[in-house]
């Protein structure tokens, strides 16, 4: 018998999938805890439309990506920082910081957790980071600290 699992089922596939199980493997285990359905046609539809539900708001969201990528580097950000004698930071310029100023000065949401800082940031000057905004869009964020 063909059922559509609802869950993972060790043994069996992941959630989503289309396995072929013994009929009393389906009907006496898998349908009554509901860990599957039956694979008829309107299930099968029922997939289909959710994959291609799931495909279209996958390339709205890239094309979202691509627009922000576009326009993160005309936008540079300022972050002011109070400063030793020496010219060093106190602290250093963090990720959070930094999308907190881009939301501040430009309306732009960005999540922290996307920039990305190989070093921190501990003097003045104009430093270029990298954004992931989707598994294969990067934007370049220019981010200028001041005192």
């Amino acid at each position: 018998m063909k059922v559509i699992l609802q869950a993972d089922v060790s043994g069996q596939g992941k959630k989503g999938q289309i396995v072929n199980v013994s009929d009393g493997y389906a009907r006496n285990y898998l349908l009554p805890r509901k860990l599957a359905v039956e694979a008829n046609a309107d299930a099968m539809n029922a997939i289909k439309n959710r994959e291609a539900a799931m495909q279209r708001k996958r390339e709205l969201e890239q094309e979202q990506a691509r627009a922000l990528a576009s326009k993160l580097a005309s936008m540079p950000v300022r972050v002011q920082k109070r400063a030793g004698d020496s010219g060093k930071l106190f602290g250093a310029v963090t990720a959070k910081e930094i999308a907190e100023a881009l939301r501040a000065q430009h309306g732009c949401e960005v999540d922290h957790r996307k920039i990305d800082m190989p070093d921190a940031i501990k003097a003045y000057g104009t430093y270029e980071l990298k954004v992931r905004l989707f598994p294969e869009i990067t934007g370049t964020l220019y981010v200028t600290v001041t005192e």
